[in-house]
């Protein structure tokens, strides 16, 4: 993948992706919706963040007519982790989707361990279990989030570009491997809080309209905090959603039932030679 291919990826990822919301949608959960312009912009900007850090892990399959499909992959120290991965409805196929997987793994090469926030599609399951992860069923937790069981929290504050050890440090302990300069385009893309005391420590990006978008924290109590935080930061008029929590984080699953969300089993965290991070909830993108 070369950086001029951004764009047309965006666009291929953007009808995939869509195409199967639509067909695996819950029947009491809204129609979905396409990306917005402010959510492909964002879009693009991380897919050129990991082809600038990560060449030899963005692939793109290719006829002479179009685009078939695409694959973006990261290493973090010894983890590597699979960031975006779709083909065109309609050529899945072809053998399309095997060769570019093949491709982003060849990053992989020397990584102990490996990450993969996988969707509910039984075709791209079937490739990462073949390739040696094991499926993780996960659940999603959404809902309006029940304001009068918001807790007071204490000790949240803003993060900054200086809590970079920090955060990098909680990386480490929970999934072996920091997330190093995927902090800074976070950063700069979702609201960063955290806690640093002395009998626990950790973060939390949050989405625009609140909920997790990745959280890492050192013990439960710290963790429960942050989310706690982050759910009182939505909306009281959208549902707000966090996934890929495994059976292992009660903690998650005991907050949100404690704030009104609905659980519902959805989607797999595929890992290789490594168990769920905890506690933690992944980023799709960032893993």
């Amino acid at each position: 993948m070369r950086i001029e291919d951004v764009d047309a990826v965006e666009s291929l990822t953007r009808d995939t992706f869509h195409d199967l919301q639509v067909r695996t949608r819950p029947a009491d959960w809204p129609v979905p919706r396409r990306r917005s312009a402010e959510r492909r912009a964002e879009w693009r900007r991380r897919c050129r963040h990991l082809v600038e850090r990560d060449p030899g892990g963005c692939w793109v399959a290719e006829d002479r007519r179009r685009l078939l499909g695409a694959a973006t992959s990261l290493r973090r120290e010894d983890l590597w982790g699979l960031s975006t991965y779709a083909v065109l409805p309609g050529t899945q196929q072809r053998g399309v989707g095997r060769l570019l997987l093949d491709a982003a793994l060849g990053h992989s090469e020397g990584c102990l361990r490996g990450m993969i926030c996988s969707s509910h599609d039984p075709r791209a399951v079937r490739r990462y279990r073949l390739a040696g992860f094991t499926l993780h069923p996960t659940m999603v937790l959404r809902g309006l989030v029940q304001r009068a069981a918001l807790p007071v929290v204490e000790h949240v504050r803003e993060g900054s570009p200086s809590d970079a050890d920090l955060l990098n440090t909680v990386d480490r302990l929970i999934r072996g491997a920091a997330h190093g300069p995927d902090h800074e385009l976070m950063a700069r893309t979702h609201r960063l809080v955290l806690i640093d005391r002395p009998n626990g420590r950790g973060y939390c990006y949050l989405y625009p309209d609140g909920g997790p978008y990745l959280l890492a924290a050192s013990n439960r109590r710290t963790a429960t905090a942050l989310l706690w935080h982050s759910l009182a930061e939505a909306s009281r008029d959208e549902p707000v959603s966090f996934g890929y929590v495994t059976p292992e984080q009660e903690w998650a699953i005991d907050t949100g039932l404690a704030a009104g969300l609905q659980v519902r089993s959805r989607e797999f965290l595929a890992l290789r030679n490594m168990t769920p991070p905890m506690p933690y909830i992944p980023s799709g993108h960032f893993l």
